[in-house]
């Protein structure tokens, strides 16, 4: 770039102002300063694409996205995972009768066993979770619905919950703990499992409730009201249950005060709302055994299931999913494929832009020369 020397006015246009007789200004400019910021000769930089720079860059994000990619999917492909549809939408499943019900309050509980069998063993912690499908946790109304303040344990809130719980924020004149919609459509089903040894004997697998919260959710978001010695019957006395419960939220775990009332596990993950319809949720973690044995041997299981959740009122689906993890968390192959994918369209790019550079470049470079 080669420096020339110019008059600023002269190319900006700057003529000397008219002076009327009296000597003042007649004729006013309006034309912004002459300053690089303004007149835009500020030094800039532009990339220059050429095929020195572009193939190599698609060629080395090919080489690293394709490793990258296997490697997750691998990962992904050697998580065990197994899911158990409980719904009882067919007449053969064993919570047929049981999911023709759908009262939230039903006081007499419904029970059913569904077998299954495991073709391989899971080692090292399970995690269990429980699903539904066409449960739409992300309607913003539902998401709204809950009381932030209440359930961090303030005594104003607990007995004026916020407007945002309408409509449960109140019942037959009382407050609801904890108020609002999410709350109230508690997943409340009960899931135990059984190993059924050789011998036709069935073996309660321990399953641990405790633990499967997010720790900021726990210690942070949730709390209890203090006062009266941590005696939550009395906190919350004058205060109603949620309408589509069973009991109160003293009565969640009353053997553990330390997963009882608002900082009952189950209920933290619950209050966590998905993002979309078909989703999961963490319910009991089975700890890896301290010998050699794996955490779930191969053979036959039975899942006993009190069923109070209903879901056919809104042609939704209820399964138990049994997952191992590994360092990337539970089994996604959408990662690995995503980046197996793009990292093969890089390459194959490269390859494509090298063959035309080739076939045509020194043409073109040859043409630009003068004879």
């Amino acid at each position: 770039m080669m420096a020339s020397n110019y008059n600023a006015k002269e190319e900006d246009g700057h003529q000397p102002a008219a002076i009327g007789h009296g000597g003042a200004e007649t004729v006013k400019n309006k034309k912004p300063d002459n300053t690089a910021f303004k007149q835009q000769r500020l030094p800039a930089w532009q990339p220059i694409l050429t095929a020195g720079t572009v193939l190599p860059a698609f060629f080395v994000i090919g080489l690293i996205f394709i490793p990258i990619g296997i490697g997750l999917f691998v990962t992904s492909n050697n998580i065990k995972e197994l899911e158990i549809d409980y719904t009882g939408v067919d007449m053969s499943s064993p919570c047929y009768n049981c999911s023709q019900s759908y009262s939230w309050n039903s006081t007499k509980p419904c029970t059913c066993s569904v077998p299954f069998s495991l073709d391989q063993p899971f080692e090292s912690n399970v995690f269990m979770y429980y699903g539904l499908s066409n449960f739409y946790q992300n309607h913003r109304r539902y998401v709204k619905s809950r009381d932030d303040s209440q359930l961090n344990g303030d005594k104003a809130s607990l007995k004026s919950p916020s407007k945002e719980c309408e409509p449960y924020r109140t019942s037959d004149g009382k407050p609801i703990a904890p108020c609002g919609a999410i709350a109230n459509s508690l997943f409340n089903d009960t899931l135990e499992l059984y190993y059924i040894d050789p011998n036709g004997s069935r073996t309660a697998i321990p399953l641990v409730k405790k633990g499967i919260a997010w720790w900021t959710d726990k210690h942070v978001k949730f709390r209890n009201p203090s006062g009266n010695d941590n005696n939550l019957t009395v906190v919350f006395q004058g205060t109603s249950k949620p309408v589509n419960w069973r009991k109160s939220v003293y009565e969640l775990d009353p053997s553990d005060p330390d997963n009882n009332g608002f900082i009952n596990e189950d209920f933290i993950v619950w209050m966590r709302t998905a993002a979309l319809p078909t989703f999961r949720k963490l319910y009991r973690i089975i700890h890896k055994k301290p010998n050699m044995t794996p955490t779930l041997p191969l053979g036959q299981y039975i899942l006993e299931v009190t069923y109070n959740y209903p879901v056919r009122s809104f042609e939704g689906r209820k399964r138990m999913i049994l997952s191992t993890i590994s360092w990337m968390g539970g089994k996604n192959p959408f990662l690995g494929i995503a980046y197996i994918t793009v990292g093969s369209v890089c390459f194959f790019l490269g390859i494509v832009l090298l063959i035309i550079h080739h076939k045509y470049g020194n043409r073109n470079h040859s043409a630009d020369i003068p004879s």
